[in-house]
């Protein structure tokens, strides 16, 4: 535990929130949420305090803060009830899973989890993402419009359908669907943290907790079910769920079934719902900046040809990690996160009471002038080695840090980026005329109503004779 200053500063404070104030708090934080939380930083300060329904709130933005927070100071947070609540916070959804728990019980499931997510396992997945992502390249066929939000969606969902349960994607099976569908249900009830509906007692049945309840029987049902198949066989199969029910704590005792069905829903949705909107905004940011995805193109003509792409390429794609990286700066699907106070503490001199929340929205962070030139650009060229190296600490934390970084960031870099390169080299996205894409911070960050985009095929300048016949068909080249 780290030492408590002597001396601490009192932070600023916002107005509190009561049930008087309640209606125009949720109606402003609903309306814009972003521009909320960036116009109380701009007016209170780095660390700010709100009074929520009389318990202390702390946002925190300062990367100096924020290193505090997750790393120097640590031992002083876990995760709060947004988290653990089995009633109103995310466990009523994913357990006591990596996402959800605290103390002893997280760092032997952690370990537990980590031959699932190392580097040379992850590594057998590739394959997996760039034949889900030809598939649906092959469907898209000549081009035309589509939501963009919805094909991302679906090939990420049979990615994480065929790596963690070996699930036949092909088709897509009935428990792969309900389960991706769950998940974006999940979004929706997250979503409704802030409305007076979320104040009511939880033993009123009201209309969106009998939805939740039965989106939870459903899922609970599916995953059993897959676990209690694998239990019956008992075979490496070489997915996630095989590396799960294999390992063994230093007790030499496997994980239990409701053990194995919390980390498994946790690993749905953060090999789903967060690359998916990572290539979300990645299409729309490209659209948008002809340059940079000139760029990209001309990597990816050079190093693939018209080739898929396959993990050992990656390394030669520089610019295109630099791309998926600018795109997770400006638009973090994991766009903040929350803790709690175990004991008195400080942050950056603020003294933090026991029990109190600490609010972190990455967002602000990210757009920051201070740390970053030109804040709102779309610049990839930040994360070229020699600029990389010099950014602030904890200035980006797309993945959060310290101790509890995401177990899973290799496993959504790696599939962020070959499906970047597959679908670049192939094809050129636009947005729909009149398409706006506004950002809904829900639990990850979507596009509102989805993103319709104008897809057209392209050919690889390194090959004229492919483009020579596209010309000849009346496609670009002509």
């Amino acid at each position: 535990m780290s030492a408590i200053p002597t001396t601490t500063r009192t932070p600023r404070s916002a107005p509190p929130v009561t049930l008087l104030s309640a209606l125009p708090f949720f109606n402003a934080v609903n309306r814009d949420f972003f521009n909320y939380i960036e116009r109380s930083f701009s007016e209170y300060g780095d660390l700010f305090r709100i009074d929520m329904f009389g318990r202390p709130t702390f946002f925190v933005h300062h990367p100096d803060h924020l290193h505090e927070l997750l790393v120097s100071r640590a031992d002083d947070f876990q995760k709060n009830r947004d988290y653990t609540d089995p009633q109103r916070g995310l466990a009523r959804f994913f357990g006591n899973g990596l996402l959800t728990s605290n103390g002893d019980f997280w760092k032997k499931q952690r370990k537990l989890v980590a031959p699932a997510l190392h580097t040379r396992r992850i590594a057998a997945y590739a394959g997996i993402m760039v034949d889900e992502t030809a598939d649906m390249l092959d469907r898209w066929g000549e081009g035309g419009q589509f939501d963009i939000a919805h094909e991302m969606t679906q090939a990420t969902l049979q990615i994480v359908s065929r790596a963690l349960f070996s699930l036949d994607a092909s088709d897509m099976s009935t428990d792969a669907l309900r389960i991706g569908q769950i998940m974006s249900d999940i979004q929706e009830f997250v979503g409704a943290t802030f409305t007076l509906e979320s104040l009511l007692p939880t033993w009123i049945p009201t209309p969106r907790r009998q939805q939740e309840g039965t989106a939870k029987r459903d899922l609970d049902e599916i995953v059993y079910r897959i676990i209690n198949n694998w239990r019956r066989a008992g075979q490496d199969r070489g997915d996630l769920l095989s590396m799960l029910l294999l390992a063994r704590d230093d007790d030499d005792q496997p994980m239990t079934d409701q053990q194995a069905r919390d980390e498994i829903v946790t690993m749905f949705l953060a090999g789903h719902e967060t690359t998916a909107n990572t290539l979300n905004w990645l299409w729309m940011l490209l659209a948008q900046h002809p340059e940079a995805e000139r760029k990209l193109h001309d990597e990816l003509d050079e190093v693939l040809a018209g080739a898929k792409p396959q993990l050992e390429d990656l390394r030669r794609l520089p610019y295109t990690e630099r791309v998926v990286k600018e795109a997770l700066r400006l638009y973090p699907p994991a766009f903040g996160f929350n803790r709690e106070a175990i004991r008195d503490t400080s942050i950056g001199g603020y003294a933090i009471p026991a029990g109190a929340d600490i609010q972190v929205v990455t967002w602000t962070t990210h757009r920051d002038a201070r740390w970053w030139e030109d804040p709102l650009a779309f610049r990839p060229e930040r994360f070229a080695p020699e600029n990389e190296s010099a950014l602030k600490k904890y200035a980006y934390l797309p993945f959060g840090g310290g101790p509890r970084v995401c177990i899973g960031n290799s496993f959504a870099l790696m599939e962020a980026q070959i499906m970047t390169a597959l679908i670049a080299s192939r094809f050129q996205l636009r947005l729909a005329p009149g398409q706006v894409v506004t950002p809904e911070p829900l639990l990850t960050l979507r596009p509102r109503g989805g993103q319709q985009m104008m897809v057209t095929p392209r050919v690889p300048a390194a090959q004229p004779e492919a483009a020579a016949l596209v010309g000849a068909a009346g496609m670009p080249g002509a």
